[in-house]
C-alpha cells in the first residue's frame, strides 16, 4: 500500500511538474518551431531534398489559433502559439492533378464555420467547411468553385457579407469580388483593388537590391483587416525569394475601395536571422492583441525553400497600422503574458564567437553556424550520434533561452512531402571552463520533429561554453544554420552613436546612403524610420558595418530617422531623429 502510494505521488509530481515547465514557457523565437514539411515537387528539390512551406494564415476560432500555409498536407492548431499540433488532411480531390496542396490558402470564418480553399486558376477547386476544425473534421461546402483564385482570402464583415480577394502576378492588380454567404456564388464581377507603383515606392521595386533590373515586382497574397470601421487590404511584394519580401498595405472605407496606400510596408525585415516577412495575415489573439504572420526566405536549394514568422502589430491612434519586426528573430513575449509582444531584451550573445566542431564537411565551415544568416550553415560529417558543435560566450553571460537552427544537408531521397515519423534528439550542455559539463537541456528520448528547436529556460544560468551533442536527426547530416545563445553578458550597453548621416539626392529619392561612426563595443545595429518622428515604425538590423544603402522609401514623402547600437547586454540610447527630404 506505501508502495502503490509512493507511485501515485510520483506519477503526480511528474504530471505537475510537466505542467509547470510547460506553463513557464512564455516566450516565442522566429523562424516559428513548426514541424515544416518538404517539398512536394521534384523539380523544386534537384539541388536537395529540403523543407519548405509559405503563404500562411492564422486565424482565431473560438480561442484556437488555426495556421494553414503551402503544401503542408495538413495544418496546424494551438492555444497558446507556443506549442502547435498537426493534422495531417489532405484537401485535393481526385480530379486536381497538381502537386499544389492548398498552395497559398484561403481561410475564413463565416459564423460558427471555417472555410478553406486553396489556389486555383482552374475551375474546379472545393471550398471546405468545418466546425470542428481541432478534431480535423470537414465536409466539401462548395465542390467546384468556378471563378476560383490564386493567393484566395475569405473575409467576413461585421454586417454578415462575404468578401474574396485574389491576385499573384507582376502584370494585374488584386481583385476584390462579393460572395453570397449561402451559396458562394459571386455577386456581381472582380473588381481591381490595386496594383504595385514601384516607381514612386521603393520597396516595392524587384530583386534583393530593389533594382528591378530582372524582373517586373510582383503582387499577390491578398489579406483583409477591419479595424475602427476602416479596411485595411494587405498585399505581398515585390518576391518571395528576397530579404525585401514585406506585406504592404492599402486602407479605404469599404471592403471595395477605394483604398489609400500607407507609403512604407507593413511588415518588412531586411537584415538580421531571419529575413523576409511578406504574404501573411493578420490576427487577435485572445485578449484582442493583433499579430501578423508571414513568409520567410530561405532560398538556397530553391527560390521557395521558406519557413514562418510571427509579428506583433496593432493601429496607432491615428489609425496607422503598423508591424514591429526589430529585434523580430529575438525572443517575444506570448500571448497569454502581459508583456504579449514585447521583445524580452534577452540579447544575442555568441555572434561570431569562437566554435568548435567535431567534424567539418566540405566547406560547410563551423563559423557559418553563428554567422547571423539563415542561408548560410555549418554541416558535421554525418547525422550519426556523438557529432557535436560548441560555442564559447567569451565570458560568463547569464543564459535565458537556445535557439538550435537544423538546415538540410544530404536528406534522404524520400522527402517529398509532409513527414509525421520523424523527430530529432540532443543533448545540451554547459560549462564554465570548457572542462567540467553539465546537462542544461535532455532531449535524448525527444520524439517530435523540431528543426527551428527554441527552449526558454525554467531559470536563467551562469556559464560561458555551450555544447550541442546530436543523439538523432530524422534525415541527413547533423547540419546547423544558427546556434544562437540569448541572454545577457552582463557589461555595460553600448555608447550611443557619435554621427549618424543620411544622404538623400534629387535623382532618386526612392534610395538613401546611411553611415555612421563605427561603434567598438557593439556588434549590430538598429535603424528606424518613417514618415513621422513618431511614427518610425520600419527597422532593419545592420551586422558588422556602419554604412546601408537603403532603397525603400516613398519617393514624394518626408522622412525621419534614428539609430541604435547593440551588444550582449543591451541597446544604446538613440540617436536624435534625423528629419531628411
Amino acid at each position: 500500500m506505501k508502495f502503490f502510494f509512493s507511485l501515485l505521488v510520483f506519477l503526480f509530481l511528474g504530471i505537475f511538474s510537466s505542467a509547470f515547465a510547460q506553463q513557464q514557457q512564455q516566450t516565442y523565437c522566429n523562424p516559428i518551431n513548426l514541424d515544416y514539411g518538404y517539398t512536394p515537387i521534384p523539380n523544386f528539390s534537384e539541388w536537395g531534398r529540403h523543407r519548405a512551406t509559405a503563404d500562411p494564415v492564422i486565424v482565431n476560432f473560438k480561442g484556437t489559433f488555426i495556421l494553414f500555409s503551402t503544401n503542408q498536407w495538413g495544418y496546424w492548431t494551438s492555444t497558446d502559439m507556443s506549442k502547435w499540433e498537426f493534422h495531417s488532411r489532405l484537401f485535393l480531390r481526385p480530379w486536381n492533378k497538381v502537386y499544389d496542396e492548398l498552395c497559398a490558402p484561403a481561410v475564413g470564418i463565416v459564423g460558427d464555420t471555417v472555410l478553406v480553399m486553396g489556389s486555383t486558376y482552374e475551375k474546379d477547386f472545393t471550398i471546405w467547411m468545418s466546425t470542428d476544425p481541432v478534431g480535423n473534421v470537414w465536409e466539401p461546402l462548395v465542390e467546384k468553385f468556378e471563378i476560383g483564385g490564386w493567393d484566395p482570402d475569405f473575409f467576413t464583415d461585421d454586417d454578415g457579407r462575404l468578401y474574396m480577394y485574389n491576385g499573384s502576378s507582376n502584370r494585374y492588380p488584386l481583385y476584390g469580388i462579393e460572395l453570397d454567404r449561402k451559396t458562394l456564388e459571386p455577386i456581381g464581377t472582380r473588381k481591381e483593388m490595386y496594383l504595385l507603383e514601384p516607381d514612386k515606392y521603393g520597396w516595392q521595386r524587384f530583386g534583393e537590391h530593389m533594382d528591378n533590373t530582372f524582373l517586373d515586382p510582383f503582387m499577390e497574397g491578398a489579406h483583409m483587416t477591419k479595424h475602427n470601421g476602416k479596411y485595411y487590404l494587405q498585399y505581398g511584394a515585390p518576391g518571395t525569394e528576397f530579404s525585401g519580401y514585406s506585406d504592404g498595405v492599402i486602407v479605404g472605407t469599404g471592403p471595395l475601395g477605394p483604398f489609400t496606400p500607407q507609403s512604407d510596408p507593413l511588415s518588412m525585415k531586411l537584415g538580421g536571422f531571419a529575413r523576409g516577412a511578406g504574404h501573411g495575415a493578420t490576427f487577435q489573439d485572445n485578449r484582442g492583441k493583433y499579430w501578423h504572420v508571414s513568409t520567410i526566405m530561405v532560398s538556397v536549394k530553391n527560390n521557395f525553400e521558406r519557413r514562418l514568422g510571427i509579428w506583433p502589430t496593432g493601429f496607432d491612434s491615428d489609425d496607422v497600422m503598423w508591424s514591429n519586426t526589430a529585434f523580430g528573430d529575438y525572443p517575444h513575449y506570448l500571448p497569454d503574458t502581459d508583456k504579449a509582444g514585447e521583445f524580452t531584451g534577452w540579447m544575442l550573445l555568441n555572434y561570431e564567437k569562437p566554435i568548435s566542431v567535431s567534424s567539418t564537411y566540405g566547406g560547410f565551415a563551423p563559423n557559418k553556424a553563428n554567422d547571423e544568416d539563415i542561408k548560410t550553415y555549418w554541416s558535421a560529417n554525418t547525422g550519426e550520434k556523438g557529432e557535436w558543435i560548441q560555442s564559447d560566450l567569451g565570458q560568463v553571460s547569464t543564459v535565458n533561452a537556445i535557439q538550435i537552427n537544423y538546415a538540410d544537408q544530404d536528406v534522404d531521397q524520400d522527402r517529398l512531402g509532409k513527414r509525421t515519423d520523424q523527430f530529432h534528439q540532443y543533448i545540451l550542455y554547459h560549462s564554465l571552463d570548457g572542462e567540467k559539463w553539465e546537462v542544461l537541456v535532455d532531449k535524448s528520448q525527444n520524439q517530435t520533429d523540431v528543426p527551428h528547436e527554441y527552449v526558454e529556460l525554467e531559470k536563467p544560468v551562469k556559464t560561458r561554453f555551450l555544447k550541442l551533442e546530436n543523439i538523432h536527426m530524422p534525415t541527413g547530416k547533423f547540419a546547423i544554420s544558427g546556434f544562437r545563445v540569448f541572454g545577457n553578458g552582463g557589461g555595460a550597453i553600448p555608447e550611443k552613436v557619435n554621427q549618424f548621416m543620411v544622404f538623400r539626392t534629387e535623382k532618386d529619392k526612392r534610395s538613401a546612403y546611411l553611415k555612421w561612426s563605427p561603434m567598438d563595443d557593439g556588434y549590430a545595429y538598429n535603424i528606424y524610420y518613417g514618415t513621422a518622428p513618431d511614427k518610425l515604425y520600419t527597422s532593419i538590423m545592420v551586422l558588422g558595418n556602419n554604412e546601408y544603402w537603403l532603397k525603400t522609401l516613398d519617393r514624394t514623402k518626408t522622412y525621419y530617422f534614428t539609430i541604435e547600437a547593440i551588444n550582449e547586454n543591451g541597446v544604446s540610447k538613440r540617436y536624435e531623429v534625423l528629419k531628411v527630404d
